[in-house]
């Protein structure tokens, strides 16, 4: 199996890239919303650890927010909470697609989490600054403190470029972002 990880800034676009390729994409955003939502044991431990803040079952991503404006290191906080259980769904969907030529993983933190393998493919989507900062304004929550507060976790774009081994230039033109895409997918399935 090929293990192909999408790297990006948030918003430029790794999810819209994931899903062309056509192979089983693991979303990390999505399995994070989805323990949020449906594990009881994570709710008990972030609200253990934060008991002025998360007070809701299903965990109301408010109380989230209000926790990290107040202090930006509560997110590695509630990272070392949440992580590990994303790590297991990682391997779980790893398991269930053992089979398959190649799977996708479109997981923000794949390098600073110390989930990438040798043999990975790593694909860096580079996108315009100001194209991201449109997109994400439209986004529904978006707050500016808290997106500066995710990327202060994040290891710089240079360096992420370095490592990987290919570049998709996103322009937001999708005819182009399917050819760069199929092309780059070619190359992997070749080797």
């Amino acid at each position: 199996m090929i293990k192909v990880a999408i790297l990006g800034d948030i918003g430029s676009g790794k999810t819209f890239v994931s899903k062309k390729f056509g192979y089983p994409v693991f979303n990390a955003d999505k399995e994070v919303a989805n323990i949020y939502k449906k594990n009881k044991a994570c709710f008990l431990r972030l609200k253990k650890k934060f008991p002025k803040f998360i007070n809701t079952y299903p965990i109301d991503k408010n109380e989230l927010k209000d926790l990290i404006l107040k202090n930006s290191s509560n997110i590695k906080k509630i990272s070392k909470i949440v992580h590990p259980l994303v790590r297991l769904e990682m391997k779980r969907f790893l398991r269930r697609n053992a089979r398959k030529k190649m799977v996708i993983l479109d997981i923000p933190l794949y390098i600073e989490n110390q989930l990438n393998q040798r043999k990975d493919i790593l694909i860096y989507v580079d996108a315009k600054k100001k194209e991201i900062e449109k997109r994400l304004k439209k986004r529904k929550g978006y707050n500016k403190k808290i997106l500066e507060s995710l990327k202060k976790i994040q290891m710089p774009k240079s360096k992420k470029k370095k490592k990987a081994d290919y570049i998709i230039k996103n322009t937001f033109n999708p005819s182009k972002l399917n050819k760069n895409i199929n092309n780059i997918k070619n190359k992997i399935l070749i080797k």
